[in-house]
């Protein structure tokens, strides 16, 4: 697959478009705010459709997990730097903005590293949003004097959320600080040879040493990673002490049938859906009588299996005696990465149920 693909394209034409933009904004031609207003919509829409055409023609790739929110953040921090120079704002809001965004970055780099992918949350979605109708009421309020009490609100509303945003990630994804980072071991220099040790994941190592200490057992239900987790849980040697089996739960009559999950309840709200999730993780605890259920569903892509769902969306529910816990994620990936997303994000969570208990 070329780098240079349509997506990508769109990506670097929003990275390409931000000088010309800037240009815009400070020149003194007739009507040139508005010209700005309109050219940072189209350039910010540009961010929505690269991803989509990204996803529905199969091209995601590094490069463009690399420059899209790199391209997002650029356009809207360069905006906001000429408000602050054309006096429209005050400097400070550029710097809680940008302050959040290098801590969020900081936090995905560790994440990264460790082998986690951080997803986009509710709150994060939202302050993209509201920046950038902000942004927008900005750029037009020099010449409609009208919009400066809605801009002002709206940039007021865009701040909470950049700061509250902020603190939710933090909140979430608090157990990256916490944790030691471990690389991932590299395949065996046996090359398969009779005798030769499989590569064991160090999320499943940890959580296998953490369910024998606590003296716990362990039951899955997937969906669309079909059989990953176990995979990685079996990989352990002696895992047969704590993982009492996994259940492959790929259509919703094998849900119902084998998990008990309401009928009612596939129909109301889908197969992908945290409700879905929850059912999948305590059906799979009371059929194999362990003492946790985790559960996987989502969809992996490539196409959204005619839902109205976007692919990525991925539900992973952990079920132990205190109650059930759903986490929601959206992966950006091809259809094997994002299963290996939701596979992974699976282990560190039932290991964190696991270190809570």
């Amino acid at each position: 697959m070329s780098a240079l693909n349509l997506p990508n394209l769109l990506t670097l034409g929003r990275i390409a478009g931000i000088p010309v933009l800037m240009a815009v904004l400070i020149a003194g031609f007739p009507r040139h705010d508005e010209v700005a207003g309109v050219l940072f919509l189209i350039l910010s829409l540009t961010d929505t459709l690269d991803g989509q055409l990204a996803r529905r023609r199969r091209e995601v790739s590094e490069l463009g997990k690399f420059l899209d929110p790199l391209a997002d953040k650029l356009l809207i921090l360069a905006v906001l730097l000429g408000l602050v120079q054309a006096a429209v704002i005050s400097v400070w809001i550029v710097i809680i903005i940008f302050s959040r965004e290098l801590l969020i970055t900081i936090l995905r780099s560790v994440s990264a590293a460790q082998g986690h992918v951080i997803a986009a949350t509710p709150f994060g979605k939202t302050k993209t949003v509201t920046q950038t109708a902000a942004v927008t009421l900005l750029i037009l309020e020099r010449p409609y004097p009208v919009l400066t009490i809605p801009a002002t609100l709206v940039l007021a509303v865009a701040v909470g959320f950049t700061i509250v945003s902020g603190l939710d990630y933090l909140w979430r994804f608090r157990h990256v600080f916490t944790r030691a980072a471990v690389a991932v071991p590299a395949a065996s220099p046996a090359g398969g040879a009779p005798g030769a040790e499989s590569p064991v994941h160090p999320l499943a190592r940890r959580l296998g040493e953490r369910l024998t200490e606590a003296r716990l057992t362990l039951a899955l239900a997937e969906s669309c990673t079909g059989g990953l987790i176990a995979a990685h849980v079996t990989d352990q040697p002696g895992s047969s002490a704590y993982f009492l089996g996994g259940i492959v739960s790929y259509s919703d009559a094998s849900k119902r049938e084998m998990l008990a999950v309401p009928a009612d309840l596939l129909k109301g709200k889908g197969a992908v859906s945290s409700e879905v999730a929850k059912a999948m993780a305590e059906g799979a605890r009371r059929r194999l009588g362990s003492d946790l259920g985790a559960a996987v569903t989502g969809i992996a892509g490539p196409e959204a299996d005619g839902t109205e769902k976007p692919v990525g969306l991925t539900y992973v529910a952990v079920a132990g005696s205190g109650g059930t816990k759903v986490t929601e994620f959206n992966f950006q990936g091809d259809r094997w990465e994002n299963r290996r997303q939701a596979a992974l994000e699976a282990l560190k969570l039932i290991l964190d149920e696991v270190e809570e208990a």
